[in-house]
């Protein structure tokens, strides 16, 4: 299958603690590899994230699906409704949380900082600033370019960059050195609206 698709509500419920609160392993029923991930589900007063402070410099974010908890973290309380993104990036950091609502449900994912983000975040993240602000789109694409000095990505953002400073003749020849280098990227290329005008026909 290349899709699933579950509610939280049809995961397993395993009770923790005597039942105080529900953990729905989210990682194992979903076979994923690429990051941890669960959901914690608790009425108001039960705890929904236990105490406890990571090991192997593990970052976690942890997501309010619904309901209400309150966080502590360390000696800091932090209100979270529904819709709040937590961040702990400091493994040493003690943190719980205590449902404030009835169904609160948080989602946690984390594990060590060694994923590397996709190509398209710099360059969506640069598209919308090519023509309303280029050097702020430049910047993004210097960052791109720097975290991902080889490959088909450089001459991407190259290609974005000449295209943020307004130089269509030096946006092209890039474009054209990668296909002539890598000419299986030809649809993908061709799938992007501000790139497609570049490639030869």
């Amino acid at each position: 299958m290349s899709y699933e698709v579950a509610h939280i509500d049809e995961l397993e419920e395993l009770p923790i603690n005597n039942g105080e609160f529900v953990w729905r392993p989210v990682r194992r029923r979903f076979g994923i590899t690429a990051f941890g991930t669960n959901a914690y589900t608790g009425n108001a007063g039960q705890r929904v994230i236990e105490e406890h402070a990571e090991a192997d410099n593990h970052q976690e974010m942890y997501v309010v699906l619904r309901g209400r908890a309150t966080f502590t973290l360390d000696d800091t309380e932090v209100d979270a409704p529904a819709g709040t993104l937590l961040v702990v990036d400091d493994p040493g950091v003690y943190r719980r949380a205590v449902a404030a609502e009835a169904g609160t449900a948080i989602l946690a994912l984390g594990g060590p900082p060694v994923f590397v983000p996709s190509d398209s975040e710099w360059i969506e993240r640069a598209r919308p600033y090519l023509r309303s602000d280029p050097e702020r789109a430049i910047r993004i694409l210097d960052d791109l370019r720097a975290a991902k000095p080889d490959g088909p990505v450089a001459e991407v953002a190259a290609t974005f960059l000449a295209l943020a400073r307004g130089d269509g003749p030096a946006a092209h020849a890039t474009l054209a050195r990668l296909l002539a280098r890598r000419p299986d990227l030809r649809p993908v290329l061709a799938d992007d609206a501000d790139l497609e005008p570049l490639l030869d026909t």
